[in-house]
């Protein structure tokens, strides 16, 4: 099993990242007047981002980034941070603000995305060498909060309107599950983030296993989501 992650951890999580972005693009015609078409551009985008984060594969072995060896980007800790951990972050406090109708909850998630946005610039500024060397538990731990606040006030304007009806046929109930589910999966993993800095290769193969079960289970949903549900006008 280790082996087999070593071999084709990275290879499985853009396989299915892709698969349901290029679904998203051939399905985009359905969704072009709802705020679906954000989600669709969001999956695109996480998919080039990853494959921009690959490029540390070329650095060692005098790959044709070799020049970079012995810089600050030797590893893709900072690239992770800016496009997922801040990035998709931001993306889903725009995307609610877009499909949540209760006013209030809608200021609510506005002011914490700014507000999220604010900190962790401040708090990278504030600890800059650290950016390039690993991951921040205060932002992954913010960001979870979001996307726990926006999710749940989703789920409570379903519940409270005729959505609930026919909550299975509809796109952004499987995008809040999803989300909640990895997010819950995966926020725990950033207080053990030591024993990847210590190269503790338990932990670390543990850490790609449940990461590569959250992606899959999240990308997939997307994809059969795409394609069984229907558009909302939201």
């Amino acid at each position: 099993m280790n082996e087999f992650l070593l071999e084709y951890y990275n290879t499985i999580t853009f396989c299915v990242e892709i698969l349901a972005a290029v679904t998203g693009l051939l399905l985009y015609n359905k969704y072009k007047q709802t705020a679906a078409k954000y989600f669709i551009w969001f999956l695109v985008y996480l998919s080039v981002c990853e494959f921009l984060a690959s490029y540390v594969h070329y650095i060692n072995n005098d790959g044709f980034l070799s020049f970079l060896e012995g810089t600050v980007f030797t590893r893709n800790f900072w690239w992770s941070t800016l496009f997922w951990k801040i990035g998709a972050i931001m993306f889903f406090s725009f995307y609610y603000n877009n499909i949540l109708t209760n006013v209030r909850f809608k200021r609510i998630v506005k002011y914490c995305g700014y507000s999220f946005l604010a900190f962790s610039i401040i708090y990278i500024f504030l600890n800059w060498d650290d950016y390039f060397i690993r991951f921040f538990p205060i932002i992954d731990v913010l960001g979870a909060i979001i996307i726990f606040l926006s999710t749940i006030f989703y789920f409570f304007e379903t519940l409270q309107s005729d959505k609930i009806l026919m909550f299975y046929k509809s796109l952004n109930f499987y995008i809040s599950a999803a989300i909640f589910i990895w997010w819950l999966i995966i926020t725990p993993l950033v207080f053990y983030d030591i024993y990847m800095t210590n190269r503790d290769w338990n932990f670390i193969f543990l850490r790609w296993q449940i990461y590569l079960f959250a992606n899959i289970l999240m990308y997939l949903t997307f994809t059969f989501a795409l394609i069984w549900c229907k558009p909302e006008n939201d």
